[in-house]
C-alpha cells in the first residue's frame, strides 16, 4: 500500500491572541496538518485554548521569548515527539525563543523564526551570528533526516519578492541573508516550493501597509526545506496565500515518509 504523506504546515502568526480572534481554531479544524509550526506567537503556553489538546488531539510545545509580547515558537502535533529541543545553546539566541526542534520516529522537524536584520541593519550582524550557530547545529543531527522550516526573514532569489531592485541591501534581501539561504543549500537542503515551482511567483507575507495583499506585492520568507535525499519524497509544497488572519500566509510541505 502507498504511504499516506505527512502534512507539515508552518505559520508566522503574528501573535496568537490575535489569530485566535480571527478564526484560528475554525482553520486548524478544517486543514487537520500532522504537525503545524508557529512563529511569532507572542504569548506563553496559557494563552492557547484547552480545546486544541480536547477537540483536536493536538499536543503543545512551545519556546517563548523572556520578553513578553515577543517573539516565540510553536509546535502543534497529533504525535508525540520523542525528544524536544528549545534552545540553540547560545544566551543571546535563546533569551529570544526562536527555536525548537522536536525528533519523532523517521525524522527530526526544526521550526525556526529567524531574526529580523531590522532597518538601517541594526540587526544583522545579530542574524549572521544566529544563521551560524544555527546550521552548526542542525548539522550534528546525521541519524535521521532534518526537514527545516519557519519564518527565514529573507527572501532568496528576485523571483521571491515583488520589487527586488527598491530593496537590494534592504532588511530581508541583502546579500549576506541570501547567501545563508544559498550556503543551506550547498550544505544538502532542498527549497521544496520552489523545487516543485521553479517559476511561480507566489508571496507568504504582505505588508499591512498599502494594500499590498490585494495588490500581490509580497515577499516569499516562509520555507520548508528537506535533505536532497527525501526529493522524491516530496508530494506537494503550497503557499496558501487566500488564507489570512496575519500578514503571513500558511507554507504546507506533503511528504512521504
Amino acid at each position: 500500500m502507498p504511504v499516506k504523506p505527512l502534512r507539515l504546515y508552518s505559520w508566522n502568526v503574528n501573535g496568537i491572541r490575535a489569530c485566535l480572534r480571527h478564526g484560528f481554531l475554525d482553520w486548524l479544524r478544517k486543514t487537520q496538518p500532522d504537525v503545524l509550526c508557529l512563529q511569532e506567537i507572542k504569548a506563553d503556553a496559557d494563552v492557547f485554548p484547552k480545546e486544541l489538546h480536547d477537540e483536536t488531539g493536538y499536543h503543545l510545545y512551545l519556546s517563548h521569548a523572556d520578553k513578553k509580547g515577543y517573539a516565540g515558537v510553536a509546535v502543534l502535533t497529533k504525535t508525540k515527539p520523542l525528544k524536544v529541543i528549545d534552545k540553540l545553546g547560545v544566551d543571546k539566541f535563546d533569551h529570544e525563543g526562536r527555536f525548537l526542534l522536536l525528533e519523532f520516529e523517521k525524522f527530526y522537524l526544526c521550526n525556526t523564526y529567524f531574526p529580523n536584520s531590522q532597518p538601517e541593519l541594526v540587526r544583522l550582524d545579530f542574524k549572521q551570528e544566529f544563521n551560524a550557530a544555527y546550521l552548526k547545529l542542525i548539522q550534528k543531527f546525521k541519524d535521521k533526516p532534518v526537514i527545516l522550516t519557519g519564518d527565514f526573514n529573507v527572501a532568496h532569489q528576485e523571483i521571491d519578492l515583488a520589487r527586488p531592485k527598491a530593496n537590494t541591501h534592504n532588511a530581508g534581501f541583502t546579500l549576506e541573508e541570501r547567501a545563508f539561504v544559498t550556503n543551506l543549500i550547498s550544505a544538502g537542503w532542498i527549497d521544496t516550493f520552489r523545487e516543485l515551482h521553479p517559476q511561480t511567483v507566489r508571496y507568504s507575507w504582505f505588508s499591512y501597509r498599502f494594500g499590498a495583499r490585494e495588490k500581490n506585492l509580497g515577499w516569499r520568507i516562509d520555507y520548508f526545506f528537506v535533505p536532497a535525499k527525501l526529493r522524491a519524497k516530496i508530494k506537494s509544497a503550497e503557499i496558501y496565500d487566500q488564507t489570512e488572519g496575519s500578514d503571513h500566509c500558511p507554507v504546507g510541505l506533503d511528504i512521504a515518509l
